[in-house]
């Protein structure tokens, strides 16, 4: 009975998530009906497609939906449920409720990857990613390796050695971002734009780029769920229970560092997703990972899609950087969060 109520409670939420791509499909500075953007989006379904009739609807509505919106209304819904799951193992890998994708400095090492793209005009192209994502995803990668290494000195890779070393390496990117800015003056606004987050640049291959990575990273992520589990219960009881807790944190590490550089390569750096995600989620379905981590997947998308929706239109025509949104709406949830946890 109560997995039937799981069950029902997820696809209420993927209800949710496909109302929410519609209704954003239908705002944005060309005004469009939302019955036109709902014939638009399933006029392409097959055989679905067959019973719509778009024939009185222009064929620029078509071009803006599928080609300008739509990537961007999924590339924002999927880097959010990718940060989300990321938080959440992250939180439980670390046992740090305040731990984030972002902890490990990953997106510091992004953030100085497209920085060096942006300030040397370097041009390439690969699996969709121009040359600013595609060096902010080495950075987050190469970032990822090292605070691993600093940490792994010793042969003990403890928790906090990787939160230390990942604050500390966090730290020096970010003035090493500070000097950079400070000597390229005519590009601290597009630089600073893409450290608070942006979906502006969003293309059907950046799509298919994190659908395939964070698919597949999730997947991987969410078979860690149940030793996660009995890892959270400390670490000599997860030995105890036959765990290799080493091997396990290293893996989920590894698995939700990439994940992190491919959500920021496309998007930029967004905060506070992979923070409050899954802290509204336990207080829902409780501390049980398996439980968690499909939530938080759905409720991240559904989170920064409304997020990205309200940051090009609220102002339109001109954009605010989706982090801003983010971090109205996450600092004073979290805020309430830690004050509530208190009087408990």
């Amino acid at each position: 009975m109560k997995k039937t109520f799981q069950w029902i409670r997820i696809l209420v939420l993927l209800l949710i998530l496909i109302l929410a791509i519609v209704f954003s499909a239908s705002f944005g500075s060309a005004e469009m009906s939302m019955l036109d953007s709902i014939k638009i989006l399933f006029g392409k379904i097959p055989i679905l497609g067959n019973f719509i009739d778009t024939s009185n609807i222009s064929t620029t509505y078509e071009i803006i939906v599928w080609k300008v919106r739509l990537p961007r209304i999924l590339l924002a819904a999927l880097v959010g449920a990718v940060l989300a799951m990321v938080g959440t193992a992250f939180q439980g890998v670390f046992r740090n409720s305040l731990a984030d994708p972002h902890i490990l400095g990953v997106s510091a090492g992004a953030a100085l990857g497209a920085t060096v793209a942006m300030l040397f005009g370097i041009s390439v192209n690969i699996m969709g990613l121009g040359s600013i994502g595609l060096f902010a995803f080495l950075g987050a990668l190469l970032t990822a390796f090292l605070v691993y290494s600093v940490a792994k000195i010793g042969g003990d890779v403890s928790t906090t050695n990787m939160l230390l070393t990942g604050t500390a390496m966090s730290t020096m990117l970010s003035a090493i971002i500070s000097l950079l800015m400070t000597f390229n003056n005519d590009q601290i606004s597009k630089i600073y734009m893409w450290t608070m987050g942006s979906f502006s640049s969003a293309t059907w291959e950046k799509v298919w780029f994190i659908l395939i990575v964070g698919g597949i990273g999730s997947i991987l992520l969410y078979s860690f769920s149940g030793k996660l589990n009995i890892m959270m219960l400390g670490e000599e009881d997860a030995k105890s229970l036959g765990i290799d807790t080493d091997k396990t944190r290293r893996n989920i590490i590894i698995i939700a560092s990439l994940l992190v550089a491919a959500a920021v390569s496309v998007s930029g750096v967004i905060g506070f997703v992979g923070l409050i995600i899954p802290h509204m989620v336990r207080m829902f379905v409780g501390s049980n990972n398996k439980a968690v981590m499909p939530y938080a997947f759905i409720i991240g998308a559904i989170f920064l899609l409304a997020c990205d929706t309200i940051a090009r239109t609220v102002a339109a025509p001109t954009e605010i950087a989706v982090g801003i949104i983010t971090s109205i709406f996450g600092a004073p949830y979290f805020i309430m969060l830690v004050l509530a946890r208190r009087k408990s």
